[in-house]
């Protein structure tokens, strides 16, 4: 075993261009993958940012609804009807909607998640959110997502420095006057939290008797899947009713299957294979057709092809080896550069690179597999007759 693993480094050596060919091959495939998984799991993650944060037993939504940012309403009555529950403690309406945000230093206008509700009620288990709930009770006050995209201006630097910011939504003057800490996601840049007065002052249109969200809390004790069922068989069918696991269920099935971001994520991660792959192969099918002499040789010698394609193999190995690591360096660069780009929760765990290490050991070895039959149909009477 050691002087085969010696006879692979010299021959992938002995070319120095094709090895660096080869690595960078290698290389490139690591990083693709790598960010391919990494923007996956980012748009996973951020996607459920709300609904990790809020409190509720369960939920209450317009089955229409495609995800969070872009809800469908339904009328209020149907929250309501809920309290007709014995198992059921209290209802919060909750408002989201997109609205205007203008830039108040370069004046261009963005859309930005409005969220509204209560301030009585304690909804959200954010700390700027929490501490700051007496304040949205005045008029135009609004809480403004510390890492929301930097688009929207250095709203989170001046309201430090200065303590309120005065900005424009939807042509309506209002006044930033804290900040929450929650970031982005694939469908929001950019976020408010607002009492429901103020909510319906951005949106005079809105009918006021419509709603968003229902968050629905339930009696201690009270088996939330078992209410969901009472409700959903007591209610209309215009509203659909879902714990926190089917809500969250909810909407990354819309991420991964109803949008084609996910297909898109997980086709790039192939084609960063299926590249490095073919670059792999050509280098070892290169290599092993000019040594094709030397295994000839070693099977007249009585070596099997099983020990030759373990000698190949071993090449495949070193190749994965040598582009890994550049490739993860690589990726880490750009994790760093894109979160802070994007703010999406973009990070490398040990999971994740092992999972790359291994995809990256398989795609050497297919393509090690698919130039080996150059090695098993080498014939030394053919080659030396």
């Amino acid at each position: 075993m050691r002087r085969r693993v010696p006879l692979a480094w010299l021959q992938l050596t002995r070319e120095k261009l094709r090895l660096l060919v080869a690595i960078a091959g290698v290389a490139f495939a690591v990083v693709l993958v790598s960010m391919q998984l990494g923007f996956r799991t980012a748009m996973y993650e951020s996607a459920v940012r709300y609904h990790e944060h809020l409190h509720y037993d369960l939920v209450m939504l317009n089955p229409k609804t495609p995800f969070i940012g872009f809800p469908r309403s339904f009328s209020r009555r149907r929250l309501i009807q809920c309290l007709g529950a014995a198992e059921v403690d209290s209802v919060t309406p909750l408002y989201v909607e997109q609205a205007f945000w203008r830039n108040p230093w370069e004046h261009n206008a963005r859309n930005i998640l409005v969220v509204g509700f209560d301030p009585s009620r304690d909804v959200m288990d954010l700390p700027g959110v929490r501490r700051n709930l007496e304040a949205l009770k005045f008029p135009e006050a609004m809480l403004f997502d510390a890492a929301s995209r930097p688009e929207f201006g250095p709203v989170a630097a001046r309201v430090r420095e200065q303590g309120s910011v005065d900005a424009e939504v939807n042509h309506r003057r209002v006044k930033v006057v804290a900040l929450f800490q929650l970031g982005t996601s694939f469908g929001i840049d950019g976020s408010l939290v607002t009492s429901d007065l103020n909510f319906q002052r951005l949106f005079p249109d809105r009918p006021p008797g419509l709603v968003d969200l229902g968050l629905i809390h339930l009696r201690k004790g009270a088996d939330p899947e078992q209410v969901r069922r009472k409700l959903e068989a007591a209610l209309e069918r215009d509203v659909q009713i879902l714990t926190p696991e089917g809500f969250v269920a909810r909407e990354l099935r819309y991420w991964g299957s109803t949008t084609p971001i996910g297909y898109v994520f997980g086709f790039g991660a192939f084609m960063g294979l299926l590249v490095g792959g073919v670059v792999v192969y050509q280098i070892l099918f290169a290599d092993v057709s000019e040594h094709l002499g030397e295994y000839a040789t070693l099977k007249a010698m009585g070596y099997t092809n099983r020990a030759l394609s373990r000698l190949v193999l071993e090449e495949a190995a070193i190749l994965a080896t040598l582009g890994f690591a550049p490739g993860l360096l690589v990726a880490l660069l750009l994790y760093r550069v894109t979160a802070e780009a994007t703010r999406l929760p973009l990070a490398m765990t040990p999971e994740r690179a092992l999972a790359v290490l291994f995809l990256t050991l398989a795609m050497c070895g297919i393509a090690a597999l698919v130039a080996l039959r150059k090695v098993r149909s080498a014939d030394p009477a053919e080659i030396f007759g």
